[in-house]
C-alpha cells in the first residue's frame, strides 16, 4: 500500500513531546524516591536530590547514551542487548556518586535503578499512547532538514518495502485473514488497496531456493535447504555463512532485485543490496569491503541505542518463553497430534526469531524508510520456527502471526513520516504442510533406512523408540518389500532377471570423506519432506540401471514404504523416470505406465521435477514424501510436525498481498518468474533498470570453490 504524507497533527504534536518528558521525569523522581526509601544501598538526604538524579539520568539517556553505542555496539550485538544495561548502570553509577549527599553503594543497586527508569519510561510512553518509535522518526527527520545535501525524493518514484513472512501458506493466510488473526491484512483487502494471490514454488519448497531466486532471479542446482555435492564431497547449507555466500556467488550477476541502494534484512541473501543487516551470505568476514556499509550488526546498533527498546523486548521475550513451556504443556495434556518433543533449549532459542530479531528486523526497516531507500526485502522468520514446533494452525503459532501482523501496521505508519512514499507488498517464500514425522511413524529416519537397504550397519535407537516397539515396524516393512505394488513387482523382476544380479561389485569401506555415510559409499541428506540419496564411489549421476544392480532391495522398497510419496531416478534407456508405488512416469516422452505418480502434487509437478533432474548435482535417487490428499497431510523427513521442501499440499503454494493499482502477477510458477514480477512492478513505478554487468555462469565448476 503506498503510505500516504501524514496529515498535520496526526502523529505527534510537540506539546505531547513536552508532556511526555515532563511525566517521565516526575515519574522518575517519584520512582527514585521510592527506591531511596526500598534500597538498602541507596540514600539520597535532601530533598532536591531526586529531582537533580532524575534530570541527569534522563540527560544520559536520551542525549549522551546514543553516542556511547555508536562506539560499543559490539556490546549490545553480541550480549543481545544485556550489555547496553551493563554499560548503562556504571554511567548510572559514576553519575549519582557525583551528586553531592547521594550514597549509592553497590553496582547492582545501579542495575536496579537503570532498569526501574526505562520501565518508567515504557510506561509513561504507554499511558500517553505515545509511539517510540515516532519519536525516533520526528529526531530523524530533524536531522535531515538540517543536512546540507539533503535528497530531495519530490520527483523519485515510490519505494517499495517486501516483507517475507517465512513459511506462510496461501491456504493458511486466508483462514487467517478470514478468522481475524490478521486484521492488517484484512483491513487492506476490505479497504480495496491490496490484491491477494498465490504463486508456486519450485520442487524445493524452502528458503534457501525461494528467496535466491526471489532476489538474484535465479536458483539454479539449489536442491533444497542443504544437499550433497560429490564432486566436493561437502554438504552444503543455505543456513551455513559460508554456503550462503558461496550459493550468492554462483547466482548473483551484480543485477539483484536490491542491487540500486535497496536493503536486505533477515535473509539468506542480499539480492545485491548494498545496505544489510542480519542478512547470512553478508557475515563481515566473507564479504567484499565494498559491501560492508552496513555491516550485519547494523540493525542491532540502531535498535539496542535506546534501552527502553531492549526492555521492552526482553519482556516481550520472557512472555514468548512461558507462552511455549505452557503451550507446549498444553498439547501433551490433551494428547495433540503430530507433535514432537519441544524441550530442551527450544523454549529460550524460540524468542530469538519470534521477538528479538522480528524486532531488529522492523528497526533496520524503519531507518531504511526514513533514508528513503527505494527497494527493501526482509524476512520475518518466527512463524515458520514455530509452526515447525507446533503446527501450521496452533493456537500458540496463530499468536506468532498475530503479533507479526501488528509489525507489518506499525511499518505502515512509519512510512507516513519517511521523505518518499512506500508501497508495501507482503508475501512468503512457501507454505507448509502438517504431518507426524517420518521417524515417529515409522520407527526409523530415512537415512537409516536406506543406509539398512544398502548394507550399513543397523541403528541401536532409530528416532528414540524403544526398541520393543521398533521391531514390529520392521516387521512390516520386511512384509512390504516381499510383495508390493506394481512398480516394487517390476522393478524386483527387473533385478532378478538382469546378469550379475548375485554380484554387487562395490567397495567395503566407501569413498573417503568428511560426509557421513550411511553404508559404505552411500550419503543421504535430508530436507524437510525431500530426501537424496548418492553414491560416491560412481563419478556423476548414477544411473537406474546401476542402482538395480548394486542394491537390488532399495528401490523396491522404498517405492512400495507408506511414507514414499515418488522417486526420480535417471534411466540410461528412457531418461528421468518418476516411480510410485502403482505408476511411473518417464519425463522425456510423458508416458504413464499404470498411475500417474505425480497426480497429487499439483499441475507443475512434471515440469518442476524434469527441471531438477538437469541440474548438475541432481542427487541419484531423489524422494519426496508421501502427500494424502484427503487428510491434506505428509509426514516430513525431519523431525517437525509443520514442514516444507518438496511437493506435496500447502508448502508448494505461496502467497503474494501486493496493491491493487500493480499489474496482476497471475499466478507464477517458481522463484524465478516471482522475481520477474516484483522487476516489472519496480519497473512500472519508474525504477531505474541495474546496469550492465559481466554475464557469470550460474554454476562454477569444483576447481574453481577453494
Amino acid at each position: 500500500m503506498t503510505t500516504p504524507a501524514p496529515a498535520k497533527g496526526r502523529l505527534l504534536r510537540g506539546g505531547r513531546v513536552v508532556a511526555r518528558v515532563l511525566l517521565v521525569w516526575v515519574a522518575v523522581t517519584g520512582a527514585l524516591r521510592l527506591l531511596d526509601a526500598w534500597l538498602d544501598g541507596f540514600t539520597m538526604q535532601s530533598w532536591w536530590q531526586p529531582t537533580v538524579c532524575a534530570l541527569l539520568l534522563g540527560l544520559l539517556v536520551s542525549v549522551v547514551w546514543p553516542l556511547v553505542v555508536r562506539v560499543a555496539w559490539p556490546i549490545a550485538y553480541f550480549t543481545l542487548g544485556v550489555g547496553t544495561y551493563v554499560l548503562l548502570s556504571a554511567a548510572a553509577l559514576a553519575i549519582l556518586q557525583a551528586v553531592p549527599g547521594v550514597e549509592l553503594h553497590g553496582f547492582s543497586t545501579a542495575v536496579v535503578i537503570t532498569v526501574a527508569m526505562s520501565a518508567v519510561g515504557a510506561v509513561i510512553s504507554s499511558v500517553l499512547a505515545v509511539d517510540e518509535d515516532e519519536i525516533f522518526f520526528r529526531r530523524a527527520a530533524r536531522r535531515r532538514r538540517k543536512a546540507k545535501h539533503r535528497t530531495d525524493f519530490a520527483d523519485e518514484p515510490p519505494g517499495v518495502v517486501f516483507l517475507q513472512i517465512d513459511g506462510l501458506g496461501y491456504d493458511t493466510v486466508r483462514r487467517a485473514i478470514r478468522d481475524g488473526d490478521m486484521p492488517t491484512f484484512a483491513k487492506w483487502l476490505s479497504e480495496g488497496t491490496h490484491s491477494l494471490t498465490r504463486w508456486h514454488t519450485d520442487w524445493s519448497s524452502q528458503t534457501g531456493a525461494s528467496v535466491c531466486g526471489i532476489l538474484h532471479g535465479s536458483n539454479h542446482d539449489i536442491l533444497g535447504f542443504r544437499w550433497y555435492e560429490k564432486d566436493r564431497d561437502h554438504v552444503m547449507a543455505c543456513a551455513h555463512p559460508a554456503d550462503a555466500a558461496e550459493i550468492e556467488r554462483r547466482h548473483s550477476d551484480g543485477r539483484g532485485l536490491l542491487s540500486i541502494d535497496g536493503a536486505s534484512h533477515g535473509n539468506l541473501f542480499s539480492g545485491d543490496a548494498p545496505h544489510v543487516s542480519l542478512t547470512m551470505s553478508s557475515v563481515p568476514v566473507l564479504t567484499p569491503r565494498k559491501r560492508r556499509r552496513d555491516r550485519v550488526g547494523a540493525g542491532y546498533r540502531a535498535y539496542f541505542a535506546n534501552p527502553v527498546n531492549v526492555l521492552r523486548t526482553f519482556g516481550v521475550a520472557l512472555a514468548d518463553v512461558v507462552r511455549e513451556l505452557s503451550a507446549a504443556a498444553k498439547q501433551r495434556r490433551a494428547g495433540v497430534l503430530p507433535r514432537i518433543p519441544r524441550g530442551g533449549i527450544y523454549p529460550l532459542a524460540r524468542p530469538g526469531t519470534t521477538v528479538i530479531a522480528r524486532d531488529v528486523v522492523v528497526s533496520a526497516i524503519i531507518g531504511d524508510m526514513l533514508a528513503g531507500r527505494p527497494v527493501v526485502y526482509a524476512d520475518f522468520l518466527g512463524y515458520d520456527e514455530v509452526a515447525h514446533h507446533s503446527g501450521i494452525e496452533r493456537f500458540d503459532t496463530l499468536e506468532v502471526l498475530r503479533s507479526i501482523d501488528q509489525q507489518f501496521a506499525r511499518l505502515q505508519r512509519a512510512g507516513r513520516l519517511s521523505p518518499r512514499k512506500y508501497h508495501i507488498v507482503g508475501l512468503s517464500d512457501h507454505g507448509q504442510t502438517q504431518g507426524q514425522a517420518f521417524v515417529d511413524r515409522f520407527g526409523e529416519t530415512i537415512e537409516a533406512l536406506i543406509g539398512r537397504l544398502c548394507g550399513g550397519e543397523p541403528v541401536a535407537e532409530q528416532g528414540k523408540r524403544r526398541q520393543a516397539e521398533s521391531w514390529q515396524v520392521n516387521a512390516a516393512l520386511a512384509e512390504a518389500s516381499a510383495s508390493g505394488g506394481l512398480i516394487a513387482r517390476r522393478l524386483r523382476a527387473r533385478v532378478e532377471g538382469a546378469e550379475g544380479a548375485e554380484n554387487r561389485p562395490r567397495t567395503a569401506t566407501g569413498s573417503p570423506g568428511q560426509v557421513t555415510r550411511v553404508a559404505p559409499g552411500v550419503v543421504a541428506v535430508v530436507s524437510g519432506h525431500l530426501a537424496m540419496v548418492s553414491f560416491t564411489e560412481h563419478e556423476g549421476r548414477v544411473e537406474l540401471e546401476t542402482i538395480e544392480r548394486e542394491y537390488p532391495d532399495l528401490l523396491p522398497t522404498l517405492v512400495d514404504h507408506d511414507g514414499v510419496g515418488f522417486l526420480l531416478v535417471r534411466s540410461r534407456e528412457f531418461g528421468p523416470v518418476v516411480l510410485g508405488r502403482d505408476g511411473l512416469k518417464r519425463l522425456a516422452t510423458g508416458v504413464v505406465i499404470g498411475e500417474d505418480p505425480l497426480a497429487d502434487y499439483g499441475p507443475y509437478a512434471a515440469e518442476l521435477v524434469q527441471r531438477v533432474d538437469s541440474f548438475p548435482h541432481c542427487a541419484d535417487i531423489m524422494i519426496n514424501s508421501r502427500y494424502d490428499p484427503d487428510s491434506d497431510q505428509s509426514s516430513p523427513f525431519e523431525r517437525h510436525v509443520g514442514s516444507h521442501g518438496a511437493l506435496g499440499g500447502p508448502q508448494q503454494r505461496g502467497f503474494l498481498l501486493y496493491p491493487r493499482e500493480f499489474p496482476a502477477p497471475g499466478e507464477p510458477v517458481g522463484a524465478e518468474a516471482v522475481h520477474r514480477v516484483f522487476r516489472d512492478w519496480l519497473t512500472f513505478l519508474g525504477h531505474p533498470e541495474p546496469g550492465a554487468a559481466e554475464e557469470k555462469p550460474a554454476i562454477v565448476t569444483s576447481e574453481a570453490v577453494s
